[in-house]
């Protein structure tokens, strides 16, 4: 046989352009994301006589670093715990009841998942802060206490237990639970016996990333935490900007990292037995108007905790942004005070926006490449590990990323620090992972023999995905772009180092006008607020209208 005359495969081209696709992610966050945490964790535990692991115990071994330590996973356990049982209730509605203005629900149920920390930090202050309205109308504050700090977050956490377990209970068979009540099994037996062990792989997934977001809680604890409580990250963000304790700071950095990869590996596995354990119906099929006393209760009780929780806590942010001078607030937006930034606090606005969008083309750019690459099963272990690190920029320390990018790139070829690039650099790397997770089951879900018969035909890989993927993942690219633009628009932690004075984004003013004293700024912070969470909210209502179900119904 005449090697030189043996064509290739079409499955083998297909792979090896699949794998080409990686080069641009993998240098995207080789260079974005390994790079600075491994420059602020070298600069941090390595001086002049070499490595300086010993400084790992001595940090470990402080009572004040201990402390922070225990709180950090002690809040996040008890705000899992708490989401849990006040969110699933909220999943079962959804799954099962059919009534009026359900999708409007379930948009409002989702906002609060989109909206940036600080908005959310800043509108529990409204409501349980010094001159919020428990304040004003039963003389109570919780701004001194954990429950403040606990109730953002199942505020902010609501939805991702209400999706991921929603969206599968909807698809359960609900005839499996029938049988069990017709063969003498009260409803709570039946629930528990035939409905929870199938529910379980689901439940486990909404527990572990609800861990994981408080675990790397900032802007909450940060707003309402005050000096009293301090997380991992927040105790990092004082480490790096107030103490200069770089070492303490990289130290505390690899326990984060440890514990997020510990997750972020546990949830894989949930995830992985949810795709493949179960038989699922059509979602359609099992939701029904609510029958009985009972069910219509539990309805009225959901709503109500909707409305108490999730509604009340932006209602009140709104009215404290109008209070005192009706618009008077949003007036001095337009005006430079000479004091908290060096430009009129309303160019916040238009610098967020166009921060958010250039990530957001970066971001799906690498998303949608690594998307592309990551489809097939059956890939090799390097593209299955990568799938795995690209979770990681949700949990590794945003701080650590943002005071990285001034450490690292300061100098050529990859002297950043000066260009106005560098914001949605960071932006970007926190929008990718939702491209990829949006983009990559739709793509999955397309028939491969599809892009096997355009290759036969002489198709090459980018005109095969031109012409077979993209017309079938139109709408969730769409949908993958709306996400990326919702979280560069309210990422905070790495932003908080980078953005120059002149450029402030959004969340980034509202954090220096709450952290000086005065009526102006606070109304002032407020009004910003308010105008990001309006923002975050008309950009998930467009995301509602495209939005394009997975498998288990959700994305």
């Amino acid at each position: 046989m005449d090697l030189a005359r043996t064509e290739v495969s079409p499955r083998v081209r297909s792979g090896a352009a699949r794998l080409g696709l990686l080069a641009l992610p993998v240098a995207f966050f080789g260079v974005f994301f390994a790079y600075p945490v491994a420059a602020i964790v070298s600069r941090g535990l390595r001086t002049g006589d070499g490595w300086q692991f010993g400084r790992l115990w001595d940090v470990l071994g402080d009572a004040g670093i201990r402390q922070v330590l225990w709180f950090t996973t002690w809040q996040a356990l008890v705000s899992t715990a708490l989401t849990l049982l006040i969110a699933l209730p909220g999943a079962y509605v959804f799954a099962r009841f059919a009534f009026p203005g359900k999708q409007v629900l379930r948009a409002v149920v989702t906002v609060p998942f989109v909206l940036p920390t600080v908005v959310v930090g800043t509108a529990f202050l409204a409501l349980v802060g010094r001159g919020g309205l428990l304040d004003e109308l039963w003389g109570v504050r919780l701004d001194t206490t954990v429950w403040a700090i606990l109730l953002a977050h199942v505020f902010f956490n609501y939805a991702v237990v209400v999706r991921t377990v929603g969206g599968l209970w909807a698809q359960l068979d609900p005839r499996q639970e029938e049988a069990a009540r017709m063969l003498g099994a009260s409803p709570l037996r039946a629930w528990r016996t035939v409905t929870l062990p199938a529910l379980g792989p689901a439940v486990a997934a909404a527990a572990l990333m609800v861990f994981l977001f408080t675990f790397t809680s900032f802007g909450v604890v940060q707003i309402l935490g005050g000096p009293t409580f301090s997380t991992l990250e927040v105790e990092i963000y004082r480490q790096t900007s107030e103490i200069f304790d770089l070492s303490t700071a990289a130290v505390l950095t690899i326990v984060q990292f440890a514990a997020v990869g510990a997750v972020l590996a546990v949830h894989a596995w949930t995830v992985r037995r949810r795709e493949s354990a179960l038989r699922l119906v059509d979602a359609a099929t099992t939701a029904r108007r609510p029958r009985g006393a009972g069910q219509w209760a539990l309805l009225g009780g959901v709503l109500a905790s909707v409305a108490v929780l999730l509604v009340l806590p932006p209602a009140v942010l709104v009215q404290r942004s109008l209070a005192g001078s009706g618009f008077g607030y949003y007036r001095a937006l337009t005006k430079d005070d000479g004091g908290v930034f060096l430009v009129p606090p309303i160019e916040a606005v238009g610098n967020s926006l166009s921060y958010a969008l250039a990530a957001t083309a970066i971001a799906v750019v690498v998303g949608g490449l690594a998307a592309v690459a990551l489809t097939r099963r059956d890939a090799g272990r390097f593209v299955r590990g990568f799938d795995a690190l690209l979770m990681l920029p949700l949990g590794v320390s945003a701080v650590t990323v943002g005071f990285g990018f001034l450490i690292a790139l300061d100098e050529p070829p990859l002297d950043l620090r000066a260009t106005w690039i560098l914001v949605p650099l960071a932006q970007a790397l926190v929008g990718v992972p939702f491209v990829v997770r949006t983009m990559l089951p739709v793509l999955r879900a397309v028939d491969v023999r599809l892009r096997e018969a355009a290759a036969v035909l002489g198709a090459s890989p980018w005109r095969a995905w031109r012409e077979v993927d993209l017309p079938l993942v139109r709408r969730a690219l769409l949908v993958a772009a709306g996400f990326a633009f919702a979280v560069s628009l309210g990422e905070f932690g790495a932003t908080v180092f980078i953005a120059r004075p002149d450029n402030p984004t959004l969340p980034v003013a509202v954090a220096r006008l709450l952290g000086r004293p005065g009526e102006l700024n606070y109304g002032q912070a407020m009004a910003l607020s308010t105008i990001l969470m309006v923002v975050c909210a008309v950009a998930l209502l467009v995301l509602e209208r495209l939005r394009v179900p997975d498998r288990t119904g959700e994305f």
